[in-house]
């Protein structure tokens, strides 16, 4: 582990995380539909070289691939009875390739699905699936948590606690995926920024944020201010964290192409930063050298 703890390390004021994980597999030759999680196992070698190009880049953490490592989207592919060695193997690849001095974060993305009774889960279920991932990832070597991509208020409430029933101690992010719905912004599932905020603040995360969404690079600016504004008018003690895609996507060929450039990306995340935002990364779309020219602004 790190020399100074990452609870300190995100009290200094600015953390630098990575860029996006699945963009860079594909990149490498990853197919489509293949269990990325499963590569910590089947190939740790392919997601090290990932890791080491963002803390090359200048990251002070990176974030495990383990998005979809839970029970229920693990099954998908077989896998559900394999949760707990593949967060540890997520954990241990990013640890390695992060060694002493940087930092890991174990990374816990939704179930795929609802909680009832607009879905099939049980809250105690799903408690127990989001526990046993972050036992995983704990056994692995990570500094923290972070839960991210929700759209519903439910399941980041149970995410939340089942991480701090693992391990109250370690510092626990919490984003969710917004998108432009007229003159503000929503999840998915209807929640807004200060809805978002008053429920996740009292859980006693140490940042909550955004990630992800359709946003375009203004839009993710105005929607840095919003969180900030909310955030500060319940703590001032959490953190805003924000990891922007790389815009909006274009379908080319039924791919999704970014077009954003790294100078870009590094100017709206200036402005994200200039706002209040101090744990900042890039989501769907960015890379090393998107994290690389951040960096260089923002260091």
């Amino acid at each position: 582990m790190a020399a100074v703890s990452l609870r300190e390390k995100i009290g200094e004021g600015f953390l630098l995380l990575d860029g996006a994980m699945g963009t860079q597999l594909f990149a490498r030759g990853i197919e489509a539909g293949t269990c990325n999680e499963y590569l910590n196992v089947e190939s740790p070698e392919v997601v090290s070289d990932i890791h080491r190009a963002y803390l090359q880049a200048g990251s002070n953490a990176v974030i495990t691939n383990t998005f979809g490592a839970n029970k229920y989207v693990l099954g998908r592919h077989g896998l559900a009875d394999d949760v707990g060695k593949i967060n540890q193997a997520g954990a241990q690849v990013a640890r390695q390739a992060a060694g002493e001095d940087k930092f890991v974060l174990g990374d816990i993305g939704p179930s795929g699905d609802f909680l009832e009774p607009l879905g099939s889960l049980e809250p105690d279920e799903l408690r127990a699936a989001f526990a046993a991932q972050a036992k995983g990832l704990l056994a692995g070597g990570v500094d923290g948590f972070i839960i991210e991509t929700m759209t519903a208020l439910d399941e980041m409430t149970i995410a939340v606690e089942a991480a701090k029933s693992v391990c109250g101690e370690f510092p626990v992010l919490a984003s969710m995926s917004f998108d432009r719905a007229g003159d503000d912004f929503r999840t998915m599932m209807g929640v807004d920024v200060e809805g978002a905020v008053s429920k996740i603040v009292p859980l006693g995360v140490d940042a909550v944020g955004f990630n992800c969404g359709m946003a375009s690079l203004d839009e993710y600016v105005e929607l840095a201010g919003k969180f900030v504004s909310a955030a500060r008018a319940l703590s001032s003690n959490v953190r805003i964290c924000g990891q922007p895609n790389a815009g909006k996507p274009e379908l080319v060929d039924g791919k999704a192409v970014y077009r954003v450039s790294p100078e870009e990306f590094a100017a709206a995340i200036e402005r994200i930063y200039s706002a209040g935002v101090s744990i900042i990364g890039g989501c769907c779309g960015t890379g090393p050298e998107h994290i690389e020219a951040v960096a260089g602004k923002l260091k």
